[in-house]
């Protein structure tokens, strides 16, 4: 449900294009958006900061591309969300703020730092040869064809990228839990 629920602005955006055009799509992705995260904040009383911030690129580059009836816009939207979450990540690495993926999921993973150096990388890397490949379609493709990318391919290299994520890293994370709690093995801890 989880997953659906992250990719109901892209369905919604798909599913009005195909309706309508570009403005009815970007309308009804821009507003179910915003009420995912006025529930989110209803619910929980807060948002995560990736969703403040894919929630504000989609209402800026929404709002430019309905008040200036232009999609390259809403186009170029991914790219940059992509470039922003890549710099991100790649600023925290060289400002001095360690590894920021380790900081952000470090409670519900445990892995060790060699590793979350590697997923941060394969990150990074992800995210700009994303922001080109969207530059790359919108070079390439005719609009139509770029929303039916948008929907099949972004999300399928993004959803593809995650599962081969998540099977690389499924050995260290089993080698990290052991290693971090040797009371749930049944067997009394050494003691130190």
């Amino acid at each position: 449900m989880g997953l659906l629920w992250d990719l109901l602005p892209v369905l919604i955006f798909f599913a009005a294009y195909k309706a309508g055009d570009i403005y009815v799509a970007t309308l009804g992705a821009v507003a179910t958006a915003l009420i995912q995260a006025g529930y989110s904040w209803f619910r929980h009383r807060r948002l995560s900061a990736l969703q403040i911030v894919g929630v504000g690129l989609l209402v800026v580059f929404g709002g430019a591309t309905l008040l200036l009836r232009d999609p390259l816009f809403i186009q170029w939207k991914p790219t940059v969300l992509y470039w922003l979450l890549g710099g991100i990540l790649l600023g925290g690495r060289w400002l001095g703020g360690g590894l920021l993926l380790k900081r952000l999921l470090g409670d519900r993973m445990v892995l060790p730092d060699p590793v979350w150096r590697r997923l941060e990388g394969d990150w990074i890397l992800f995210f700009l040869f994303m922001g080109g490949v969207n530059l790359a379609a919108l070079h390439w493709l005719d609009e139509a064809a770029w929303v039916n990318f948008k929907l099949f391919g972004l999300t399928g290299l993004t959803l593809l990228f995650t599962f081969g994520e998540g099977f690389r890293l499924a050995p260290h994370m089993s080698e990290a839990a052991g290693d971090a709690a040797p009371e749930d093995s049944g067997k009394p801890a050494a003691p130190g």
